[in-house]
């Protein structure tokens, strides 16, 4: 029988005007994975925060190998063998591989105080090896890929001979394959005795490694399931605390004229005579494999990157141009794949991020009407459901679903006619996709025309009216949705 190395009894935890976690329990075994599922404001990012001493908990009691302990800061936490790594990997990207991993508690050469940079390149190119790693420990940090970069976070996690490993979301920004071998070593740790706590959305992660799965909703722990005994539909419902009928709802607007067209768009070494159209009240799906050069179109048409030849149409004028600012001007929105660098400004509140694109609204004799920018941001939260105390609360506080809407509540402060949605639902739980996707269906009936990126086949399947299919920079395949399966996407996706 495993033993059990953490448990979490009562645990209650407020912040101002929010109960973050209230009176929930959670245990882990040694040699085991245990799932944490739950919306964005479950409380998952309060549980990760209270485990590595980030915070103490208001009431409860935490116990490891049975004793009560309190952890002292994160310091504390690792001494005691607690290690998290996150769904945006915190690294010091100008610094070699085998300097992250042991950052903070390098090898000295203890006579003279100095870095053994050749016992520390061994014992990183040992954790490594352990990994099945294929990149070498003196490479420079910032030129390896996501993938690479979460496989040293977790040899860092081992050098500090860590016993409970918390993974948050670490599947979001990978491929296919990439998951794959962030299977196989998730798999290894568990062999090795290390107890791992996956936090995911993806229900292909659950199922595929987990042997027992937790849900929290709103705070609160609902239920602990081994997971070969649970359905994704008990999960869902768990999770979101009521019935989600149709995943995917249903919409009955039919397209109409064209409105948007790209014709022989070219990059030079990203992407080459691509053309699609779209039509006023459509959802075009634009798929690939990761790399395939969807995102680098999208940023050439909203004007974050030059391209070097073709043709950008909006309501049959030419559009030739390379800033932001005149895309938005011209009516062209903007929701990019990475919402924390590209879509919000962290350190300001909900408000200021959603009038941002058109602050000339709020402005009356130079001078900008704080009332009506905060009543209208106040009117689009409350329409796309942003959980939030109010709108003056800081974006860097909220969930990474609410952070989500906040973008889309900026997207339509402006006078958009075409937005650009490029992994809209990327690492947000299955509810927030659901209240997504009933804002995308708002949007086309109100007669905007959509671009969503997406690598997620049923949501391709399930929301799009046509699909444009991309590779290695070149669209191989066009395709009206109801003609459409995975396998012809799919094929067309990985074809020579």
């Amino acid at each position: 029988m495993l033993e059990t190395i953490l448990e979490m009894q009562h645990i209650t935890k407020s912040f101002p005007g929010v109960k973050a976690l209230d009176d929930v329990h959670f245990d882990l075994k040694s040699g085991e994975i245990h799932a944490l599922m739950g919306e964005n404001g479950a409380g998952k990012s309060t549980f990760i925060k209270i485990i590595t001493g980030v915070h103490r908990p208001d009431s409860g009691e935490l116990l490891l190998d049975g004793k009560p302990v309190d952890i002292n800061g994160p310091l504390d936490a690792q001494a005691r063998g607690i290690a998290a790594i996150y769904q945006h990997v915190t690294c010091f990207p100008d610094l070699s591989v085998a300097e992250n991993i042991f950052m903070g508690h390098e090898k000295v050469v203890s006579a003279v105080k100095r870095i053994d940079w050749r016992a520390m390149n061994q014992a990183a190119a040992e954790l490594l090896s352990q990994l099945d790693a294929n990149f070498d420990c003196r490479a420079v940090m910032g030129t390896l890929s996501v993938a690479q970069q979460q496989i040293v976070e977790i040899a860092k996690a081992l050098s500090t001979n860590a016993r409970i490993i918390i993974m948050d979301e670490p599947t979001a920004p990978l491929s296919s394959r990439e998951c794959e071998d962030l299977y196989r070593i998730t798999e290894g740790l568990k062999q090795k005795g290390v107890g791992v706590i996956f936090i995911s959305h993806r229900f292909e992660d659950m199922y595929r490694l987990a042997d027992r799965v937790t849900v929290f909703r709103d705070g609160r722990y609902i239920n602990t399931w081994n997971s070969k005994d649970v359905d994704e539909h008990a999960l869902v419902l768990a999770m979101v605390g009521r019935e989600i009928v149709q995943f995917f709802p249903k919409r009955d607007t039919v397209p109409g004229e064209e409105i948007f067209r790209v014709e022989g768009l070219s990059r030079t070494g990203f992407f080459k005579d691509v053309s699609f159209s779209v039509r006023k009240g459509e959802v075009l799906a634009l798929t690939g494999l990761v790399g395939a050069g969807r995102t680098e179109v999208c940023e050439a048409i909203y004007g974050v990157t030059p391209y070097d030849s073709g043709t950008i149409t909006l309501g049959g004028k030419d559009l030739q141009h390379t800033a932001v600012s005149k895309s938005i001007a011209e009516g062209i929105g903007y929701l990019p794949e990475d919402r924390l660098k590209q879509g919000l400004v962290l350190r300001w509140e909900i408000a200021k991020n959603i009038t941002l694109s058109a602050l000339e609204k709020f402005v009356h004799k130079g001078f900008l009407n704080r009332n009506k920018e905060n009543s209208t941001a106040g009117e689009l939260a409350e329409k796309l459901a942003v959980k939030a105390v109010s709108v003056h609360d800081k974006v860097s506080t909220l969930s990474g679903g609410n952070q989500q809407k906040v973008i889309v509540a900026k997207l339509l402060t402006a006078d958009m006619k075409v937005i650009i949605l490029d992994e809209p639902t990327k690492g947000v739980d299955v509810g927030a996709k659901t209240a997504i996707y009933t804002i995308m269906n708002d949007l086309v009936a109100m007669g905007y025309g959509i671009i969503m990126v997406s690598s997620e086949m049923p949501e391709v399947l399930g929301m799009s009216n046509r699909i444009v299919v991309m590779r290695d920079g070149r669209v191989t395949a066009a395709f009206e949705t109801r003609d459409a399966t995975q396998e012809k996407i799919l094929r067309a996706a990985m074809r020579e």
